[in-house]
């Protein structure tokens, strides 16, 4: 189990790539940390969690 934003996911071994597509986000308008680091975009394809792992996800929203 990980978590993401503070709730427990079932989704070792997967990228965040993955991660963000099963969860409906657009990568192009997400950050992502990982264990309190930034995982720049070009990194997401290949950076996979693990048990344990904690992930946080700001999702940018446009408007006026």
């Amino acid at each position: 189990m990980i978590r993401i934003n503070g709730e427990k996911v079932n989704a070792d071994g997967k990228n965040i790539s993955a991660i963000l597509a099963d969860m409906g986000y657009s990568e192009k308008r997400v950050a992502v940390e990982l264990n309190e680091h930034i995982v720049p975009k070009v990194k997401y394809d290949e950076t996979v969690v693990c048990d344990g792992d904690n992930l946080e996800f700001v999702h940018f929203v446009g408007g006026g």
